[in-house]
């Protein structure tokens, strides 16, 4: 799963980026391209099985990342940056909240909603530009030769028409999964789900009013959105010991950090929950599609499990830490044998047991 950072000229990117990734970004000359990093999954359930179980090794789940070009007027007139987010599941807008005289913003002044609400337009326009060159197209197809597949095709683009002038994205249209394969193929961005991320200032943090102002344009969309501090939580990110970077973020009243915050809302946003494998070899957290049976859980670890998959050991990560380790847990009656049917939910952990 990989979501793309978007954003218009100097709102932050490439500093959330860097502060996710870890990964300095050198200026580059020429066209600008997409830059691919990856971040760790701040969990602290992890954390707790960590200190449960001392592993000799220990994987966090990761989620990757890609910078992709500033949102101006000349990567939207040529669509080169709409080609790099086709290649991304989610989006992750950068918006700028922050003042500072010494860096220009291209409409000339700092406003968030503004900005959010104006690349928003553009992703829109860019699907409905799509749909009718497509409606065009199907149109003069079916008057040659009357095709039953492309007349369905036709009244779903006028549907999707109708619904991206109300300033709606495709995500938000119910479709069958006869409708959803029509469209499989095609560029839709608005089909993407979406994260704000509104880089504030240092003295802006610990003031929720921008998500206020931005709340009913967020639930009628359905995006989450985030406050962060890129550029200090970069610099506290530089620091030698945890105990300074704690203190630092708690002077600063941060009580979770930007990639904390924002790879919990991405695996939100994707629609993924995490389970974790356990033992004093590994302790590992794993990412599946919510929804999905413990079977398809097993083949993210290897396909060979999900293959001969029998059962899965399964128990809850909360009853775990609250009965105080596994020993108390069976007696507890809490660990359970389930079957190919089972739904993996947040926070499981699994023992699989299979034959091939």
């Amino acid at each position: 799963m990989k979501i793309g950072i978007i954003g218009l000229p100097q709102a932050g990117k490439k500093n959330l980026f860097q502060l996710l990734t870890g990964n300095e970004v050198q200026e580059r000359t020429g066209t600008p391209k997409a830059i691919p990093g990856s971040a760790d999954i701040q969990d602290p359930r992890f954390d707790s099985l960590l200190a449960m179980y001392q592993p000799a090794k220990q994987a966090r789940a990761r989620i990757d990342l890609m910078l992709l070009p500033k949102i101006e007027k000349e990567n939207i007139a040529k669509g080169d940056i709409f080609n790099d987010i086709t290649d991304v599941d989610g989006l992750c807008h950068v918006v700028r909240a922050f003042e500072d005289e010494s860096i220009y913003h291209p409409d000339g002044s700092v406003d968030p909603i503004r900005d959010m609400k104006m690349v928003y337009s553009e992703l829109i326009m860019h699907d409905q530009i799509f749909v009718e060159k497509r409606i065009e197209r199907l149109e003069k197809a079916i008057k040659k030769i009357k095709d039953e597949k492309q007349e369905k095709e036709l009244t779903l683009m006028k549907r999707f028409q109708d619904h991206l002038e109300k300033e709606l994205p495709v995500r938000l249209l119910s479709l069958s999964e006869e409708e959803q394969n029509l469209i499989l193929s095609y560029p839709f961005i608005t089909k993407k789900e979406l994260l704000i991320a509104f880089n504030v200032s240092e003295n802006m943090l610990g003031d929720d009013s921008l998500l206020e102002q931005a709340k009913s344009f967020c639930e009628k969309q359905q995006v989450e959105a985030m406050i962060v501090c890129a550029q200090v939580e970069a610099e506290i990110a530089l620091l030698d010991s945890e105990e300074e970077k704690q203190e630092f973020l708690d002077d600063l009243g941060i009580k979770t950090p930007a990639l904390g915050i924002m790879t919990g809302l991405c695996l939100k946003t994707l629609g993924l929950v995490s389970f974790f494998t356990v033992g004093t070899d590994e302790v590992r957290q794993w990412l599946v599609k919510k929804g999905s049976p413990a079977p398809v859980a097993a083949g993210v670890i290897h396909s060979d499990l999900q293959r001969g998959f029998i059962r899965a050991e399964q128990m809850s990560y909360t009853d775990l830490t609250e009965a105080g380790g596994e020993t108390e847990l069976k007696k507890s009656g809490k660990m359970f044998l389930q079957g190919k049917d089972y739904i993996v939910t947040d926070g499981d952990i699994l023992n699989i047991r299979f034959k091939v």
